[in-house]
């Protein structure tokens, strides 16, 4: 499972493969075990990657599509999300990597992938805007209400383990924010 912090390193690798060699970036880049694509400055498509299409449940259009490859997007309250309003748009408007997001893509079929991008804007050797890479992190099964319950317990049965009071008392509240976010997700 890739992580948080392996997912900011596969992207910032992904940004320098795709800056130090524009003409050669696919290679690099389909070496990566995850969702990750790249847009010119104005956020139109240049490249994706298989796992691109798996996450997506379609095959983007190069030069057509802009800002993601999903299909739709909600935020993780189920709100519509515009294209034109996602991460990697506010990342090449900004020039400035976005982090700490979370958003759930909607398939043609009608399934949904909670996602993590990690849009992180390009620059030339000027300094100017070339486009962006993002790196698309999955993270549906960890939102299941399944996953969840037992993330719940196993924090009771570590704090039920511990001498620590404060320890003990960190750990149930991460168990009752796991039963909380369960909830959530079963409605």
């Amino acid at each position: 499972m890739i992580n948080d912090q392996t997912a900011c390193h596969l992207v910032e690798t992904a940004a320098d493969a795709v800056q130090a060699n524009w003409s050669g970036f696919g290679d690099a880049l389909d070496a990566i075990p995850a969702a990750i694509y790249v847009t010119a400055n104005d956020g139109t498509l240049i490249y994706f990657n298989q796992a691109c299409v798996d996450m997506a449940g379609r095959t983007p259009e190069l030069g057509v599509d802009k800002w993601c490859v999903t299909w739709k997007i909600y935020t993780p309250e189920g709100e519509y999300l515009p294209h034109d309003e996602c991460p990697m748009a506010v990342a090449i408007r900004e020039a400035k990597s976005v982090r700490g997001v979370e958003a759930i893509a909607e398939r043609p079929d009608g399934t949904r992938v909670n996602f993590v991008p990690y849009p992180t804007p390009l620059f030339d050797g000027a300094g100017n805007l070339a486009g962006a890479v993002n790196l698309l992190l999955d993270v549906t099964e960890q939102r299941r209400p399944e996953y969840l319950k037992n993330q719940a317990e196993q924090c009771r049965q570590l704090a039920a383990s511990v001498d620590d009071l404060s320890t003990a008392e960190t750990l149930a509240l991460m168990a009752a924010k796991y039963d909380a976010q369960s909830l959530r997700q079963a409605n």
